[in-house]
């Protein structure tokens, strides 16, 4: 299973670095073409506005599975270490929970829907499915780094 994170961390570091550069070099272009030629790029906003969708949620998940989200740790640093497992375990399984809920089942309904009614963007012309697409693959990778990381702390409190 380790081997399987491994890959699925640089999988998704080069996909955020590769959407990254692509927004750079978007709005880059957007800048060039409204300041030097006179002429703005009708499709560059837009487009930076999906790929940064894109990025926030992939970016959230990433983060989470590399312990990197926002946490209160008022309480939990009063615990003893044995609490300390059992309450980081609960939080992983409602972020499973959440995830599988809001993000993959809500998230197929909304690209479901989407597609269904034919709703297309404005300057690129593509339907919103595509872009709202990321909703339940980021709850896929959510759900991923949260049984993973139950299974190491589970190791982790075996090995005590």
């Amino acid at each position: 299973m380790k081997e399987l994170r491994v890959k699925i961390d640089r999988g998704l570091e080069a996909f955020l670095a590769f959407l990254m550069g692509f927004m750079i070099l978007n709005v880059l272009w957007q800048v060039f073409s409204r300041y030097v030629m006179g002429a703005p790029s009708s499709f560059t906003e837009e487009l930076a506005r999906y790929l940064l969708i894109w990025i926030g949620l992939l970016g959230a998940a990433y983060a989470s599975g590399k312990g990197l989200h926002l946490a209160m740790n008022l309480f939990h640093d009063k615990l003893s270490d044995k609490a300390k497992v059992r309450l980081e375990i609960i939080l992983e399984v409602l972020i499973i929970i959440f995830s599988f809920s809001f993000l993959i089942v809500g998230g197929i309904r909304l690209v479901y829907l989407t597609f269904y009614l034919g709703q297309i963007s404005a300057a690129l012309e593509m339907p919103l499915g595509f872009v709202y697409l990321i909703i339940p693959i980021s709850g896929v990778f959510f759900i991923f780094y949260s049984i993973d990381n139950i299974r190491i702390k589970r190791s982790e409190k075996s090995a005590n």
